[in-house]
């Protein structure tokens, strides 16, 4: 049997390696550690804040994807997000509900469905920012200015009691 030499050994297992990294990379185990935080969504996005408001472009929605962004008042971080629904409205309301705030743990959205993090209820898009209640996500007031939806950052804000926990 033939001995490996030192380099080749050295070859086999960089390949080996890196294989290895390139599996986990493709799977998502990575996905965490290069996840942008949702003031870098937010700026890519061209959302604006001024002290009143956050103005979100409706082209950075009419993907229909969520916007995830959040805003920082009285030392809690507050989440919210906006969309674009299959109905054509634009949409806004809390990363958390009536039922499941407590957990910080918000929504994620699959197709046309918001999903609660904690109990996994679903919600379609058109039912966003309309019902109230429950485990749906907390409606947030918006209006349309020009090519932007606007919300008040005092609507957020008066809804801080649901961020009293950090997110995890």
């Amino acid at each position: 049997m033939a001995k490996k030499s030192g380099k080749g050994m050295a070859i086999m297992v960089a390949v080996g390696l890196l294989a290895g990294i390139g599996s986990l990379a493709y799977s998502g185990v990575f996905s965490g550690l290069f996840k942008k935080s949702p003031a870098e969504i937010g700026k890519a996005a061209g959302v604006v804040e001024t002290a009143e408001v956050v103005k979100i472009p409706l082209k950075a929605l009419d993907s229909g994807k969520a916007l995830f962004l959040s805003l920082g008042s009285e030392g809690r971080q507050m989440y919210y997000f906006a969309l674009k629904s299959q109905d054509g409205a634009y949409r806004a309301a809390l990363d958390a509900c009536d039922v499941c705030f407590r957990t910080n743990r918000g929504y994620r959205q699959e197709g046309d469905l918001m999903v609660c993090n904690n109990c996994g209820q679903t919600f379609p898009s058109n039912r966003i920012g309309e019902i109230k209640g429950g485990c749906n996500p907390h409606p947030l007031a918006r209006g349309i200015e020009g090519n932007y939806l606007v919300i008040r950052k005092a609507d957020i804000a008066e809804h801080n009691d649901y961020f009293a926990r950090k997110r995890s």
